[in-house]
């Protein structure tokens, strides 16, 4: 078990915990919520001593281990994998490391067999020797082939390195596991892989994610951030929502029957106060008046974006043609042959681990990359919007948020522009902020603006729920499921996937393709899915 007592943080003057006291016990996992800066990954460092509050303190069961996600991708990188991985315990890597040390001397003493002896035992009694196989499971699990684990961490990719962090938090089952963001940059079938690993994890799990899907799948509590408190509720995620949406409406309509009761006794005192008859019984009612409290209702503090696609003109029957596409790069085969037809209803998810096919076949598409062989052909009625995974040279540039907008936009006036920056949450004095220094979140909500400001029916979205928060995400779920064109997107967010797409296109490695009009978790159980875990399986058995 895991306590926090009278927390309080204060940054400055502004207070992030006030008298926080809450406990995380043994066989829940802890679905930790709030609007963007109400603080979730600062609380986690707070229970995780990385950040110690400013009152307060936070109290651990005796003997119990407390891991977490690691944020540093650079920390490792003069590490194999495996010892990575194996880090996640630290005493049993230590250990291992000592054991190394005294089995390597020349002049190996009795004293030194005395010390081995003793680190064989305690290494034995934290299964040691499973240590290796253990890490290589997790590993193999969320995604990183054999191949790999004897590699130095510096050698693998960014989303690879980020499997292998995630590997280290959870090996060694920790009593206490924290993780914050677990499922950023991870794909579907990793994600996949750790609800399953969450869901049959009997410690303590707190978790801080954007992924509604993800929290309704592996959350049996969730720990609510709003105004510096937190308030625990039982269920996972849409059981929370559901029941604060009804402790609202309860205090709403309680407020209203104590408004209706204090009219009525200011009516009879205000009626009979002069009236010697009555005097008594208006003195009794004054009594009551001031007994009576309203319930203080504060608005949350999240804020959703309004997020509606227009486009300016209808679609025809002719959308999009794409005959026998392939691309190699770097050597590597990515596109081979892929042929489809779109239809004027279709909504397209790309999923599946090729990350690199999925933004490749977009870059042709859109005209930003040439094929090596095959074609493709828009409909003349069709007009793109583009949003893509990396938009650095988006926002290299000296523009403001709202000049960078007007230059996407047919009406210059200002006051318009600034309408569509409004939606997504920009201000007034935003307007003037320079595109270069904006965060993650609000590079996002800036080219959501852009798509929405071009009228175009089809739209193109590479990733475009990364870097944004819960509220910004089910805005844009929202805006997709309505949305009257043509969408071809991919997502690691599962709910986006179910909820809007009605075809899926998952592009294997080798760059051959399955399409299947269906819905994702159709499509997960579907004959293909199953035949190509089958066939994938048996490769990597062959290998």
């Amino acid at each position: 078990m895991i306590s926090a007592n009278n927390i309080t943080l204060r940054v400055g003057k502004k207070a992030l915990f006030e008298d926080v006291n809450i406990k995380f016990t043994e066989g829940n996992c802890y679905g930790l919520i709030g609007a963007n800066g109400a603080g979730k990954s600062t609380f986690l460092k707070i229970l995780s001593g990385q950040l110690e509050p400013t009152n307060g303190d936070v109290c651990i069961t005796p003997g119990e281990r407390l891991s977490f996600l690691q944020q540093d991708h650079f920390q490792y990188d003069e590490f194999p994998v495996l010892d990575t991985v194996i880090m996640g315990n630290k005493r049993l890597y230590e250990i291992m490391k000592e054991k190394e040390a005294i089995y390597a001397k020349e002049d190996f003493t009795d004293e030194d067999g005395m010390k081995a002896s003793e680190l064989e035992g305690e290494f034995a009694a934290m299964n040691g020797w499973e240590a290796e196989s253990d890490a290589a499971t997790l590993l193999n699990g969320l995604g990183i082939e054999t191949e790999l684990h004897y590699k130095y961490l510096k050698e693998l990719t960014g989303p690879e390195k980020v499997k292998v962090l995630l590997a280290q938090a959870l090996f060694g089952n920790p009593d206490i596991l924290l993780l914050d963001e677990p499922t950023n940059h991870l794909d579907l079938d990793a994600i996949a892989w750790l609800e399953e690993f969450l869901i049959n994890f009997d410690n303590t799990v707190i978790v801080v994610s954007h992924d509604r899907y993800f929290l309704n799948k592996v959350c049996t509590q969730i720990a609510d951030i709003d105004y510096g408190k937190i308030q625990l509720f039982a269920g996972n995620y849409d059981f929370w929502y559901e029941s604060s949406q009804l402790l609202i409406r309860q205090m709403k309509e309680a407020n209203k029957k104590k408004e209706e009761k204090i009219k009525e006794l200011q009516d009879f005192i205000s009626r009979f106060s002069a009236n010697a008859s009555k005097s008594k019984q208006a003195t009794s009612r004054k009594r009551a008046l001031e007994k009576i409290q309203l319930d203080e209702i504060r608005p949350s503090s999240r804020k959703y974006p309004y997020i509606d696609f227009k486009p300016n003109r209808e679609i025809g029957n002719e959308v999009l043609f794409v005959e026998d596409l392939t691309k190699t790069i770097d050597g590597e085969l990515v596109l081979d042959h892929v042929s489809f037809t779109l239809n004027r209803e279709d909504k397209v998810a790309f999923v599946g681990g090729n990350e690199l096919a999925k933004t490749t076949l977009f870059k042709i598409l859109t005209g930003e990359m040439e094929p090596d062989e095959g074609t493709y052909k828009w409909g003349v009625t069709t007009t793109q919007a583009y949003f893509p995974k990396d938009s650095t040279k988006e926002f290299d540039n000296e523009y403001t948020i709202v000049d960078w907008l007007t230059q996407y936009s047919e009406e210059k006036d200002a006051t318009y522009v600034r309408g569509f920056l409004g939606r997504m949450l920009f201000s007034g004095d935003d307007g003037v902020k320079k595109v270069k220094v904006l965060s993650g979140g609000e590079k996002v909500r800036c080219l959501l603006s852009k798509m929405m400001i071009s009228g175009a029916n089809i739209l193109i979205m590479d990733e475009p729920t990364n870097h944004l928060d819960m509220e910004s995400i089910t805005a844009l779920n929202n805006g997709m499921i309505k949305f009257p064109g043509v969408i071809l997107f991919t997502s690691h967010d599962h709910q986006v996937v179910q909820t809007t797409a009605n075809r899926i296109m998952e592009i294997l490695p080798g760059g051959k393709m399955i399409d299947k009009v269906t819905t994702y978790d159709e499509y997960l159980e579907s004959d293909e899915m199953a035949r190509k875990r089958q066939i994938y399986s048996v490769t990597e058995e062959d290998n």
